[in-house]
């Protein structure tokens, strides 16, 4: 076993939920969730409760979520906590899908008037949406609204999402609290020391928590284990994304070649070698 880092990778399950899913500290999640919310002038939680992170459906043979974390505040307003680490295809309806699940908790059987408490689901995204890749804005909140005024015909279901690599930015040039939490997860992993700038602040106990050489050997293992899926997850889409750019390529320079273009410039439109092309002549 070979630790290389410090501090370990918040995009590891074991790293998320070693730093936000403590029931007994529960100050790192609760600031950077304030952080998020603040950005849409939502109110500032004030205690965090957790919750099972297995939702069951009535049916027991529906199919059943379980989410990385799910917690209430002190007003009792459920908020689903999702890290995705990689691009997943139908994203935003499986969160639409975890939603569901606490709206229909909430109908207690006998007089409910089917009034709602506030549900949020807050995606922490290591990926960038495809509907917002030409927006520079890395924090979305949509809610029900009419697409007529525009205006918020209901309140109480929110959908957040943060494409943290979106943040591109030194450490000299972030502007908020968020954007250190951003800058965290983006760069934990390969940090040797706590920055100066947060001496003083709640972020600083994220480090304590996330060195490697503090954890119980039961603990380090798990990290290792937890960080080889990560990277084995990380790889195959990388490998996936190669591949099919490559079968983009040829596909390109076949039309290329049927239209009577040169090789030379066949090279040039798809980065192919002249061998590659010529192969495919």
């Amino acid at each position: 076993m070979c630790q290389v880092s410090r501090y370990i990778n918040l995009f590891t399950d074991f790293g998320f939920k070693k730093i936000f899913g403590d029931p007994d500290n529960t100050d790192l999640l609760k600031s950077l969730l304030n952080d998020i919310l603040g950005f849409a002038g939502e109110r500032k939680i004030e205690k965090i409760i957790f919750k099972n992170g297995e939702l069951l459906p009535e049916a027991p043979e529906e199919r059943k979520a379980i989410i990385d974390l799910m917690c209430e505040d002190e007003k009792g307003h459920q908020f689903i906590v999702e890290l995705q680490k990689v691009s997943q295809e139908h994203f935003q309806s499986r969160a639409l899908y975890y939603t569901s699940f606490p709206i229909q908790q909430q109908g207690i059987k006998g007089g409910w008037n089917f009034e709602l408490t506030p549900i949020y689901f807050i995606g922490l995204l290591n990926f960038e949406i495809d509907r917002f890749k030409n927006r520079p804005e890395y924090l979305h909140h949509g809610k029900i609204i009419d697409i007529y005024t525009k205006e918020i015909m209901y309140d109480k279901f929110n959908m957040i999402y943060l494409e943290i690599p979106k943040l591109k930015k030194t450490k000299e040039e972030l502007s908020n609290h968020l954007e250190w939490w951003i800058y965290i997860f983006q760069n934990l992993h390969m940090m040797s020391d706590i920055p100066q700038e947060l001496n003083a602040d709640v972020i600083k106990d994220t480090f304590k928590r996330a060195e490697f050489a503090n954890m119980p050997k039961s603990e380090q293992e798990n990290y290792h284990k937890n960080l080889k899926v990560y990277r084995d997850l990380v790889n195959s889409l990388d490998f996936a994304y190669k591949e099919g750019k490559q079968e983009r390529s040829i596909e390109i320079a076949k039309k290329s070649l049927e239209k009577g273009l040169d090789m030379d410039t066949v090279a040039m439109i798809t980065g192919l070698s002249i061998e590659e092309i010529e192969a495919l002549r």
